[in-house]
């Protein structure tokens, strides 16, 4: 499916619950699981968009969770918010994706918005407002090259023009506001791009959403085209974006590690469903048992793989608390030990997705290859997702780090 998509209504219909803590996030999930996993085989067959999945983990309050408690949210901590992606991404791992630039831009707010962005944005979010990323262009020599610019409107003091073309959009065809990163007119004192991120509404002027995300993986994550011609942006509605990196902060680890929590999601997901193959499997002819899992052979490997992605667990958690304490008191030594160990968490559990969703294979059998079954999906979103950025730069900062001491650099991939 191709062409422009009309973004969701706004202000929505019905008003979202409010969550009041971690525990009550985290029950508010769990009772929306079953419904949202229901059918999401066939929604990656279909490549059938999950908007009533998403209105609904809107409606209960999942996409306000790290609203600051003084304006009235529940500012749950990165643990939890991270455990809320796992889950999620375990039950449909489009589902963990779509809300990731929501939660990531949203610390960008909090971070470098003035009080009055924060009080504005949050509250936006507490009555229902969706945002997603407008980042990436095809156009520079690496990713974080870009052309689209923040240029002054001439005509009207105050406000700037916005024209470009973003990939890669992810949650774009759900969201109410499009974050767009955008170079501003002038320099750093050191010569290089100043960036920032203007809040766009979906619908305004100018703004064109294309459902044109064709990968082979993630197909309903609506990460599609954003195109930009001349969109009016009022200057209270940009918030700096290369300061952020300025001094230490989490920022990139706390981005990296919900991507984590979406891989083990998955890596939980594909082991699940090998479970349930399983047990509906012949036994091979050698190994003499009544069912498949009397094979020593199957059982060992059954086993390696329960090892590989409890690994990665483990590892998530661990890096979620180390964020959750840099995020609270940022300093040199709190976030370069959050940074790495999110750098070691993702390595892991990309690994462990990629691995547990082709291992489902051979537990499974020669009738999981089927196109019915659509097992395939779980191993087609683990490469599509974990390809979002190179696991090989991580290990490469992981043994710098562990050899020479040497801090991991500062930018939103670590």
């Amino acid at each position: 499916m191709t062409g422009q998509v009309p973004g969701p209504p706004w202000p929505p219909e019905e008003k979202p619950e409010r969550i009041r803590d971690e525990d009550e996030a985290l029950r508010t999930l769990d009772a929306l699981l079953p419904g949202l996993a229901e059918g999401a085989g066939q929604r990656d067959a279909d490549r059938t968009l999950p908007h009533a999945q998403i209105d609904r983990l809107s409606r209960a309050g999942l996409y306000a969770l790290t609203v600051p408690a003084a304006l009235g949210g529940a500012d749950v901590g990165v643990p939890t918010l991270t455990e809320v992606f796992r889950r999620l991404s375990a039950a449909d791992p489009n589902l963990g994706q779509i809300p990731h630039s929501h939660y990531v831009f949203l610390e960008a707010l909090r971070l470098r918005g003035t009080p009055e962005q924060q009080r504005r944005f949050f509250g936006e979010v507490l009555e229902g407002a969706r945002y997603a990323n407008a980042q990436t262009e095809r156009g520079g020599r690496t990713i974080t090259d870009d052309v689209t610019v923040l240029a002054p409107d001439p005509t009207r003091p105050g406000r700037y023009r916005l024209t470009g073309e973003k990939f890669y959009a992810t949650g774009s065809l759900f969201a109410h506001r499009l974050l767009v990163r955008a170079v501003l007119p002038a320099p750093r004192p050191d010569g290089s791009a100043d960036k920032a991120i203007a809040f766009v509404p979906a619908d305004a002027p100018g703004v064109s959403v294309q459902d044109d995300w064709d990968a082979m993986g993630q197909r309903t994550t609506g990460s599609g085209t954003v195109r930009l011609h001349d969109v009016a942006v009022p200057a209270e509605d940009v918030v700096p974006f290369t300061s952020i990196f300025d001094s230490p902060t989490v920022y990139g680890a706390f981005a990296q590690v919900l991507h984590a929590a979406i891989d083990a999601g998955i890596a939980r997901a594909a082991l699940d469903a090998a479970v349930l193959a399983v047990a509906g499997a012949r036994p091979w002819f050698e190994a003499g048992g009544q069912k498949a899992s009397d094979d020593p052979l199957l059982v060992q490997t059954a086993g390696e793989a329960e090892i590989t992605v409890r690994a990665a667990e483990a590892l998530l958690r661990e890096a979620a608390v180390l964020v959750g304490i840099a995020r609270e008191a940022p300093g040199p030594d709190t976030t370069e030990q959050a940074s790495i160990s999110t750098a070691v968490a993702k390595v892991a559990a990309g690994r462990a997705a990629v691995e547990a969703s082709s291992v489902l294979f051979e537990l499974a059998g020669t009738r999981s290859a089927q196109r019915s079954g659509n097992l395939s999906r779980f191993w087609r979103d683990a490469r599509t997702h974990t390809l979002h950025d190179p696991a090989r730069w991580k290990v490469q900062h992981i043994g710098r780090h562990l050899l020479d001491g040497v801090a991991p650099p500062r930018h939103g991939q670590i």
